[in-house]
């Protein structure tokens, strides 16, 4: 197990120990407004932590604290995962970004993209584009989620049992082939709609690798970086540490326990989704995030090239647009004006436009249980921070997060 503590003091990496004191009663106020369970965050510089804020609780009806070893359900925080190992293959010249998906899954050789209708009856055609990988990287494959509830396709995601997961008894082959028989939202790489294009991305992670997503994760990653609780399931022996996940009550807002979507991360799962299955700890995720910030090692062990790392943190939306201009409104809980989109991660290219004092080149993503994580390669920062409440878009956690971590930088 991971020891997660400070190992710096604040002042010797340019923190304000007092201001870096604002995020923890900032988010005690969520506490004591019973609007979060509880929550741990971690705010890194060259990479040492200089700051941990932690309160609440991980189970309020057991009367469990959160403590540095908690268990999380990262949900979408396991996309950057998928893309690096998707990018570790690029690197060995398996695959190419832009070669397209249909020659290791077919099922996607002949794509077809709605024009018009209802998800009773609606017009589609062939698409001019094949799908590639850099458009599942880049959420512009032209896939979508059923929780999005905005167009008529996202209807006949839910109709094929893919809402707020997959569909039951599908494993990810399975899934695959499930969702190449739906129309897609759009000319792939015309638009930016976010989607289980993840999830594809994993499944063809397996099949170009020839092993289980899980195996590769273990094997590729998580082992290497002494990763050993991260996983589609948290050991047996540290169900207790698996924070119990949450909604806000209707009436209330205050944490109402949701033990059906809760049971993600207690048992195995049928499909392995490598576009929302992990759980993880603080102490885990933090060195996939020194990874990152290290352009790809950590310890003498590099999963990726430095080249490939600034790749990925680039944006590669059409003429380096930002997401409010090219993508579909769907489940932020603020817009994305000043954001780009690069292979797997938000990309911040203009602070001033997204009213941000983050700097630009900061590449970022989070999970739809309010977690996220950032890493900002130009201050050499690190910032993440768990909690178990969904949706993401209840709070604007991630925003208030930033202000708190850049208005304590002071050196």
């Amino acid at each position: 197990m991971l020891e997660l503590k400070v190992d710096v003091d604040p002042a010797e990496v340019g923190f304000d120990a007092e201001r870096l004191k604002r995020i923890d009663r900032h988010f005690d106020g969520y506490l004591e407004r019973k609007l979060l369970p509880g929550y741990l965050a971690v705010v890194s510089r060259n990479g040492k932590i200089a700051h941990l804020a932690s309160n609440g609780s991980r189970d309020i009806e057991a009367g469990l604290p959160v403590e540095t070893d908690t268990i999380w359900r990262v949900y979408s925080m396991t996309k950057p995962v998928t893309s690096v190992a998707a990018m570790m293959l690029v690197e060995e010249g398996l695959i190419d970004l832009a070669d397209p998906i249909a020659r290791w899954l077919p099922e996607f050789a002949e794509p077809r993209v709605f024009t018009k209708g209802s998800s009773v009856r609606m017009a589609t055609e062939p698409a001019t584009e094949p799908i590639r990988l850099w458009h599942l990287l880049t959420h512009t494959a032209g896939l979508t989620y059923g929780f999005h509830r905005t167009h008529p396709v996202d209807a006949l995601y839910r109709e094929a049992g893919f809402d707020w997961g997959m569909t039951p008894g599908l494993d990810l082959a399975g899934v695959s082939e499930a969702i190449a028989r739906l129309p897609l939202l759009f000319q792939p790489g015309s638009e930016w709609n976010y989607s289980v294009a993840t999830d594809i991305l994993g499944r063809l992670v397996e099949v170009v690798s020839g092993r289980s997503l899980d195996t590769f994760f273990a094997e590729r990653i998580f082992t290497p970086l002494g990763m050993h609780e991260t996983g589609f399931q948290a050991d047996p022996g540290a169900l207790d540490r698996l924070a119990a996940l949450y909604v806000p009550d209707p009436k209330t807002k205050a944490p109402l326990r949701h033990d059906v979507m809760g049971a993600v991360g207690r048992v195995a799962p049928t499909c392995l989704s490598g576009g929302g299955g992990l759980v993880s700890t603080a102490g885990d995720y933090h060195r996939f995030t020194q990874m990152l910030l290290r352009g790809g090692e950590l310890d003498g062990v590099r999963l990726l090239g430095p080249r490939t790392v600034r790749l990925m943190a680039s944006n590669h939306l059409p003429g380096g647009v930002d997401l409010e201009t090219y993508g579909r409104p769907s489940f932020s809980e603020a817009p994305y004006h000043g954001f780009g989109f690069g292979l797997g991660f938000s990309v911040l290219d203009d602070p001033v436009k997204a009213k941000t004092t983050a700097s630009a080149g900061e590449f970022a993503w989070g999970g739809a249980a309010s977690t996220a994580f950032w890493v900002d390669p130009a201050e050499d920062v690190t910032v993440l921070f768990l909690t178990q409440l969904l949706p993401s878009s209840s709070y604007p956690i991630r925003v208030e997060l930033r202000h708190l971590v850049y208005q304590a930088l002071v050196g």
